[in-house]
Protein backbone atom coordinates (compact mmCIF):
# COMPACT_ATOMS: atom_id res chain seq x y z
CA UNK A 1 0.00 0.00 0.00
CA UNK A 2 1.32 3.51 -0.74
CA UNK A 3 1.99 5.68 1.95
CA UNK A 4 0.38 8.88 1.47
CA UNK A 5 2.67 11.76 2.41
CA UNK A 6 2.18 15.16 4.37
CA UNK A 7 1.03 17.36 1.40
CA UNK A 8 -1.27 14.15 0.73
CA UNK A 9 -3.08 14.18 3.49
CA UNK A 10 -3.58 17.77 3.85
CA UNK A 11 -5.09 18.03 0.54
CA UNK A 12 -7.65 14.77 1.53
CA UNK A 13 -8.74 17.25 4.77
CA UNK A 14 -9.28 19.81 2.79
CA UNK A 15 -11.58 18.14 -0.18
CA UNK A 16 -14.87 16.99 0.81
CA UNK A 17 -15.59 13.57 -1.21
CA UNK A 18 -18.57 13.65 -3.39
CA UNK A 19 -19.15 17.93 -2.82
CA UNK A 20 -20.08 19.68 -5.96
CA UNK A 21 -18.59 23.04 -5.09
CA UNK A 22 -19.55 26.19 -6.23
CA UNK A 23 -17.67 27.50 -9.17
CA UNK A 24 -15.74 30.49 -6.22
CA UNK A 25 -15.31 28.09 -3.67
CA UNK A 26 -13.47 25.76 -6.22
CA UNK A 27 -11.63 28.09 -7.40
CA UNK A 28 -9.93 29.69 -3.94
CA UNK A 29 -9.52 25.95 -2.92
CA UNK A 30 -7.35 24.73 -5.23
CA UNK A 31 -4.56 27.03 -4.45
CA UNK A 32 -4.84 25.21 -0.82
CA UNK A 33 -4.56 22.08 -2.38
CA UNK A 34 -1.58 22.43 -4.61
CA UNK A 35 1.88 21.84 -3.23
CA UNK A 36 3.82 22.16 -6.48
CA UNK A 37 7.24 24.51 -6.22
CA UNK A 38 6.18 25.57 -10.01
CA UNK A 39 3.25 27.56 -11.51
CA UNK A 40 0.96 24.83 -11.97
CA UNK A 41 -1.89 25.37 -14.58
CA UNK A 42 -5.20 25.31 -13.84
CA UNK A 43 -7.38 23.33 -16.28
CA UNK A 44 -11.20 22.82 -16.44
CA UNK A 45 -13.01 19.72 -17.84
CA UNK A 46 -16.14 19.49 -19.05
CA UNK A 47 -18.42 16.20 -19.67
CA UNK A 48 -20.84 17.22 -22.26
CA UNK A 49 -23.63 14.64 -23.18
CA UNK A 50 -22.99 14.52 -27.10
CA UNK A 51 -21.76 11.90 -29.43
CA UNK A 52 -18.22 13.15 -30.60
CA UNK A 53 -18.53 10.52 -33.45
CA UNK A 54 -21.56 11.79 -35.03
CA UNK A 55 -20.62 15.27 -36.99
CA UNK A 56 -23.77 17.16 -35.76
CA UNK A 57 -22.60 17.00 -32.31
CA UNK A 58 -19.22 18.10 -32.47
CA UNK A 59 -18.14 20.65 -30.38
CA UNK A 60 -15.20 23.08 -31.41
CA UNK A 61 -14.37 26.43 -31.20
CA UNK A 62 -12.39 29.22 -29.81
CA UNK A 63 -12.63 31.74 -27.08
CA UNK A 64 -10.35 34.87 -25.57
CA UNK A 65 -9.79 34.03 -21.96
CA UNK A 66 -10.22 38.03 -20.13
CA UNK A 67 -6.84 36.95 -18.14
CA UNK A 68 -4.85 35.17 -20.23
CA UNK A 69 -3.54 31.68 -19.71
CA UNK A 70 -0.39 32.97 -17.90
CA UNK A 71 1.58 30.38 -20.35
CA UNK A 72 4.28 31.83 -23.05
CA UNK A 73 2.68 30.73 -25.60
CA UNK A 74 5.37 30.48 -28.54
CA UNK A 75 4.05 31.35 -31.79
CA UNK A 76 5.08 30.10 -35.41
CA UNK A 77 3.83 32.13 -38.65
CA UNK A 78 4.53 30.92 -41.78
CA UNK A 79 4.23 33.70 -44.70
CA UNK A 80 5.40 35.08 -47.67
CA UNK A 81 8.45 37.71 -46.76
CA UNK A 82 5.32 40.55 -47.36
CA UNK A 83 3.93 39.37 -44.15
CA UNK A 84 7.20 38.49 -41.82
CA UNK A 85 7.42 42.04 -40.55
CA UNK A 86 3.96 41.68 -39.72
CA UNK A 87 4.05 39.01 -37.95
CA UNK A 88 7.30 40.07 -36.26
CA UNK A 89 5.99 42.94 -34.99
CA UNK A 90 3.14 41.41 -33.43
CA UNK A 91 5.54 39.21 -31.22
CA UNK A 92 5.68 35.69 -33.60
CA UNK A 93 8.82 33.39 -31.97
CA UNK A 94 9.78 32.48 -35.18
CA UNK A 95 8.89 33.92 -38.66
CA UNK A 96 9.73 32.27 -42.20
CA UNK A 97 8.39 29.36 -44.57
CA UNK A 98 10.87 27.12 -46.39
CA UNK A 99 13.07 26.83 -43.93
CA UNK A 100 10.77 25.94 -41.43
CA UNK A 101 8.45 23.79 -43.56
CA UNK A 102 11.91 21.81 -43.73
CA UNK A 103 12.55 21.79 -40.17
CA UNK A 104 8.88 20.53 -38.97
CA UNK A 105 9.81 17.85 -41.65
CA UNK A 106 12.57 16.82 -40.14
CA UNK A 107 10.74 16.40 -36.55
CA UNK A 108 10.61 20.12 -35.15
CA UNK A 109 7.68 21.08 -33.62
CA UNK A 110 8.88 23.35 -30.41
CA UNK A 111 5.59 25.67 -30.57
CA UNK A 112 2.21 25.79 -29.30
CA UNK A 113 -0.03 27.29 -32.55
CA UNK A 114 1.37 27.73 -35.81
CA UNK A 115 -0.71 30.66 -37.62
CA UNK A 116 -0.47 30.92 -41.85
CA UNK A 117 -2.07 32.28 -44.69
CA UNK A 118 -4.30 30.88 -47.18
CA UNK A 119 -1.96 31.47 -50.28
CA UNK A 120 0.96 29.03 -48.47
CA UNK A 121 -1.74 26.44 -47.24
CA UNK A 122 -0.85 23.89 -49.95
CA UNK A 123 2.52 24.10 -48.61
CA UNK A 124 1.77 23.62 -44.82
CA UNK A 125 -1.08 21.30 -46.10
CA UNK A 126 2.06 18.57 -46.80
CA UNK A 127 2.91 18.47 -42.51
CA UNK A 128 -0.92 17.46 -42.07
CA UNK A 129 0.93 14.16 -40.86
CA UNK A 130 3.36 15.52 -38.36
CA UNK A 131 1.03 18.86 -37.38
CA UNK A 132 -2.42 17.16 -37.02
CA UNK A 133 -1.67 14.48 -34.43
CA UNK A 134 0.03 17.29 -32.27
CA UNK A 135 -2.80 19.21 -32.33
CA UNK A 136 -0.75 22.26 -34.68
CA UNK A 137 -2.38 22.32 -37.84
CA UNK A 138 -3.27 25.42 -38.92
CA UNK A 139 -7.30 26.08 -39.48
CA UNK A 140 -9.44 28.54 -40.57
CA UNK A 141 -12.17 27.85 -38.13
CA UNK A 142 -9.87 28.71 -35.56
CA UNK A 143 -8.63 31.62 -36.73
CA UNK A 144 -4.69 30.12 -37.63
CA UNK A 145 -5.21 30.53 -40.99
CA UNK A 146 -5.47 34.43 -42.55
CA UNK A 147 -4.05 37.02 -43.81
CA UNK A 148 -4.37 39.26 -40.73
CA UNK A 149 -1.76 37.62 -39.02
CA UNK A 150 -0.64 40.37 -36.76
CA UNK A 151 -4.07 40.21 -35.74
CA UNK A 152 -3.79 36.24 -35.03
CA UNK A 153 -0.48 36.56 -33.15
CA UNK A 154 -1.79 39.55 -30.84
CA UNK A 155 -4.96 37.25 -29.85
CA UNK A 156 -3.17 34.21 -29.27
CA UNK A 157 -0.58 36.11 -27.21
CA UNK A 158 -3.05 37.33 -25.53
CA UNK A 159 -4.92 34.20 -24.60
CA UNK A 160 -7.03 32.96 -27.66
CA UNK A 161 -7.56 29.55 -26.79
CA UNK A 162 -9.03 26.52 -29.38
CA UNK A 163 -10.67 23.52 -27.73
CA UNK A 164 -12.42 20.70 -29.24
CA UNK A 165 -14.50 17.81 -27.51
CA UNK A 166 -12.42 14.27 -27.47
CA UNK A 167 -14.04 10.92 -28.17
CA UNK A 168 -15.36 10.54 -24.63
CA UNK A 169 -17.25 13.86 -24.60
CA UNK A 170 -14.99 15.75 -23.04
CA UNK A 171 -13.57 18.98 -23.15
CA UNK A 172 -10.43 19.85 -21.36
CA UNK A 173 -8.67 23.04 -21.52
CA UNK A 174 -5.75 25.48 -19.34
CA UNK A 175 -7.31 28.63 -17.99
CA UNK A 176 -4.49 29.72 -16.10
CA UNK A 177 -2.40 29.76 -13.52
CA UNK A 178 -2.24 28.90 -9.65
CA UNK A 179 -0.51 32.50 -9.22
CA UNK A 180 -3.56 34.06 -10.35
CA UNK A 181 -5.92 35.09 -7.79
CA UNK A 182 -9.42 33.28 -7.34
CA UNK A 183 -11.38 35.72 -8.74
CA UNK A 184 -9.06 35.42 -12.33
CA UNK A 185 -10.08 31.76 -12.01
CA UNK A 186 -13.15 32.30 -12.29
CA UNK A 187 -13.46 34.76 -14.65
CA UNK A 188 -11.94 32.57 -17.36
CA UNK A 189 -13.93 29.64 -16.41
CA UNK A 190 -17.03 31.50 -17.02
CA UNK A 191 -15.56 32.68 -20.13
CA UNK A 192 -15.13 29.55 -20.91
CA UNK A 193 -17.93 27.74 -20.10
CA UNK A 194 -20.25 30.16 -21.37
CA UNK A 195 -18.46 29.20 -24.74
CA UNK A 196 -19.36 25.96 -24.56
CA UNK A 197 -22.90 26.79 -24.16
CA UNK A 198 -23.23 28.68 -26.60
CA UNK A 199 -21.76 26.02 -29.06
CA UNK A 200 -24.12 23.80 -28.03
CA UNK A 201 -25.75 20.85 -30.99
CA UNK A 202 -29.22 21.53 -31.94
CA UNK A 203 -28.94 17.65 -32.23
CA UNK A 204 -27.67 17.15 -28.32
CA UNK A 205 -30.55 15.93 -26.23
CA UNK A 206 -31.12 15.49 -22.83
CA UNK A 207 -28.09 17.10 -20.31
CA UNK A 208 -25.54 19.19 -21.70
CA UNK A 209 -23.13 19.79 -19.48
CA UNK A 210 -22.90 16.64 -17.55
CA UNK A 211 -19.97 17.87 -14.99
CA UNK A 212 -17.31 20.42 -14.77
CA UNK A 213 -13.79 19.88 -12.29
CA UNK A 214 -11.07 22.16 -11.79
CA UNK A 215 -7.80 20.82 -11.34
CA UNK A 216 -4.21 22.13 -11.32
CA UNK A 217 -1.07 20.05 -12.86
CA UNK A 218 -0.94 17.55 -9.51
CA UNK A 219 -3.94 18.54 -7.58
CA UNK A 220 -6.73 16.62 -7.38
CA UNK A 221 -10.09 17.48 -9.18
CA UNK A 222 -12.45 19.72 -7.70
CA UNK A 223 -16.03 18.82 -8.84
CA UNK A 224 -18.26 22.13 -9.70
CA UNK A 225 -21.53 22.59 -9.43
CA UNK A 226 -22.63 23.71 -12.98
CA UNK A 227 -25.38 25.91 -11.58
CA UNK A 228 -23.45 27.88 -9.78
CA UNK A 229 -21.64 29.04 -12.81
CA UNK A 230 -24.27 31.25 -13.42
CA UNK A 231 -24.59 33.32 -9.64
CA UNK A 232 -22.23 35.55 -9.35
Amino acid sequence: MTKLTKNKKLVLAKVERGKAYKLTEAAELLKDITFTKFDASVDIDIRLGVDPRKANQMVRGVVTLPHGTGKDVRVLVLCTPDKEAEAKEAGADYVGLDEYIEKIKGGWTDVDVIITTPNVMAKVGALGRILGPRGLMPNPKTGTVTMEVGKAVTEVKAGKIDFKVDKYGIVHTSIGKVSFTPDKVVDNAREFIAMILKLKPAAAKGTYVKSIYLSTTMSPGLQVDPKSVENK
